[in-house]
């Protein structure tokens, strides 16, 4: 079985300039030994100047990637879309839509990223959710696409004592219909063991995540304290190797690269060059 290699389009969003610059930057990730690409919804259209403004205030800067033709520009690179995320409402009011989406994409995969202004500190709400994404991954099923959950920090977050949100999700969705891409990177800053949460999921986690996580230091400190974001794999402090084994034990279908800054120079590209080291070591080839 053949492991995907991808990147999340967030991290092209500061370098995507125009048609030929991204066809460049594609040839670039085909040449790292990256096999494809998981896109968002929202880059791959135009976007109001609000939502533009809004996620580049939350570092996650669409750039001009949404006047770009990414079906057509994919293709041209021999990438792979190994999935599309989306958000459920879109998913629930405008079904059809998102479908016309994943066809031209030839993906079967499709992810929802989170729920925005959610309380997932309600039991009732988030077993309510759980049910929402049995029905729409009901009806993806029948088209022949699966579901899967992305998780930030927010699903750490209890319902009651005993139960996370994530938990609650977990033992509330359908595995026929509902499964799960698992970010380690969130899961560490939430401050649970990403290994047992990746245990927990076993082989319904089926999309990884990846990124590494640490601390980039440039100069002598002023205090005894550091704070951490994400580095390139390798650099940082996250037990990969473990995970990876894992991962691999579960007979995931993708690893994804995933950061929304502190990259090394800044550059997103030379971020995602010097992870595909660790990638191509870990999944390269066939398993």
């Amino acid at each position: 079985m053949v492991i995907q290699r991808a990147v999340q389009q967030i991290m092209l969003g500061t370098v995507t300039k125009d048609e030929e610059h991204t066809r460049f930057l594609l040839s670039q990730l085909k040449q790292f030994g990256y096999t494809g690409l998981e896109l968002n919804r929202f880059m791959i259209h135009p976007t109001p100047l609000m939502v533009r403004l809004l996620t580049k205030m939350a570092k996650m800067p669409t750039g001009n990637s949404g006047k770009l033709n990414w079906p057509k520009l994919v293709q041209e690179a021999n990438l792979d879309v190994v999935s599309l995320h989306t958000d459920l409402a879109s998913l629930e009011q405008h079904f059809e839509e998102v479908l016309l989406d994943v066809e031209a994409l030839k993906t079967s995969r499709v992810v929802i990223t989170g729920m925005y202004r959610f309380n997932y500190q309600d039991e009732v709400a988030v077993r309510n959710l759980a049910k929402r994404l049995n029905v729409v991954g009901k009806q993806l099923q029948e088209k022949g696409i699966n579901l899967f959950y992305h998780n930030h920090n927010i699903e750490l977050l209890h319902v009651n004592e005993d139960k996370s949100a994530y938990d609650t999700l977990i033992e509330n969705t359908d595995p026929s219909y509902v499964n799960f891409e698992c970010d380690t990177y969130w899961i560490a800053e939430a401050g649970m063991n990403p290994l047992s949460m990746m245990e927990k999921l076993g082989n319904r986690m089926k999309l990884w995540h990846i990124a590494d996580r640490g601390t980039r230091v440039s100069k002598t400190p002023m205090t005894p304290i550091l704070n951490s974001d994400s580095v390139e794999l390798g650099q940082g402090n996250m037990d990969l190797d473990a995970l990876s084994a894992y991962a691999k034990k579960v007979g995931i279908e993708a690893v994804v690269l995933e950061s929304h800054r502190n990259w090394i120079h800044k550059d997103p590209i030379e971020s995602i060059k010097l992870s595909s080291t660790y990638l191509l070591k870990e999944f390269g080839g066939e398993r």
